[in-house]
């Protein structure tokens, strides 16, 4: 029996979302296409294994925040970028690393600095909670609700966002910092934040022969990444092509992160792979979003 054909298009996300409008208008492309992967386990640990996205490592993908091609997640703050829900402290090293940078970043920087900043930095006791910070929840491995904690809100944004007319322009107070004064971002910033476009996830799993191994995938962080939330973003932008103009492909732009992502020693493994690869002559697939595809 001849079924009809159907012209319609899997978009990823529900027909009403913000995603599916964007990709429909040819903002984005529809998040759900062919990706080579490379598996590898660490050489130090035989029960760590990691799987790598090579079509997104591979992309030459650009942040673009501050530039006419970034149209912010929420179109009624365009300048603020991605940073409109405030930043999840990822453990208490990263909650430590935010703490040391604020104590040594000028205040210049820091356009929405809490007032009571420097008496704490002086005077605060362990007990008590920074004023960059607030609880919040996020859903834990079972799916309920845990406490956590985040950076707070201002007029609609991250407490560290600092808006156009700032003396050191819009974008992360800590980022511009960081890149004036040569600090590490992946020390400075909350570990959230750094990863993007990257993102890292983990989990247990049992081989068929009962042994478990811890697998760490490392790939694109597209809208889903950002949980249920993410279709409702009014743009996004590592599926947009305009933001796939970088000279470089991301394996090499994000060497940093992919080394505090990896450990050195599998980074070179990751390296070597994808220099064997371009140096192969191979027309190997590519991003759908990457205008070289």
């Amino acid at each position: 029996m001849n079924r009809p054909k159907s012209n319609e298009v899997y978009l990823g996300f529900p027909a009403s979302s913000p995603a599916a409008a964007s990709i429909l208008a040819g903002r984005e492309k529809a998040p759900d296409f062919p990706r080579e992967w490379f598996e590898f386990t660490d050489p130090n640990d035989p029960l760590h294994v990691f799987s790598i996205d090579l079509t997104w490592l591979e992309s030459h993908y650009a942040c673009q925040f501050g530039t006419e091609r970034c149209h912010g997640i929420d179109k009624q703050q365009p300048d603020v970028g991605c940073c409109v829900h405030g930043a999840y402290m990822a453990d208490e090293t990263d909650r430590e690393q935010l703490h040391d940078a604020v104590s040594r970043m000028p205040a210049r920087f820091w356009q929405h600095r809490p007032e009571g900043v420097d008496e704490f930095l002086q005077h605060g006791e362990s007990e008590e909670l920074e004023p960059w910070l607030e609880w919040d929840e996020l859903d834990g491995d079972d799916g309920k609700p845990e406490p956590a904690l985040k950076t707070p809100l201002v007029d609609g944004a991250c407490i560290f966002a600092n808006r156009a007319g700032w003396p050191t322009g819009a974008g992360c107070a800590i980022h511009q910092w960081a890149l004036e004064a040569g600090e590490e971002l992946t020390v400075v910033k909350p570990e959230v934040c750094w990863q993007l476009p990257i993102r890292r996830h983990e989990d247990y799993e049992e081989r068929p022969d009962g042994e478990e191994i811890l697998r760490t995938t490392i790939g694109e962080y597209d809208r889903r990444g950002w949980g249920n939330g993410g279709e409702d973003f009014d743009w996004y932008c590592s599926a947009d092509p305009s933001c796939h103009i970088a000279e470089e492909p991301l394996w090499k732009s994000q060497k940093t992160e992919l080394i505090a992502l990896l450990g050195e020693e599998c980074y070179e493994i990751l390296a070597k792979h994808c220099e064997a690869r371009a140096r192969s002559g191979v027309d190997f697939p590519r991003h759908p979003a990457d205008p070289r595809a």
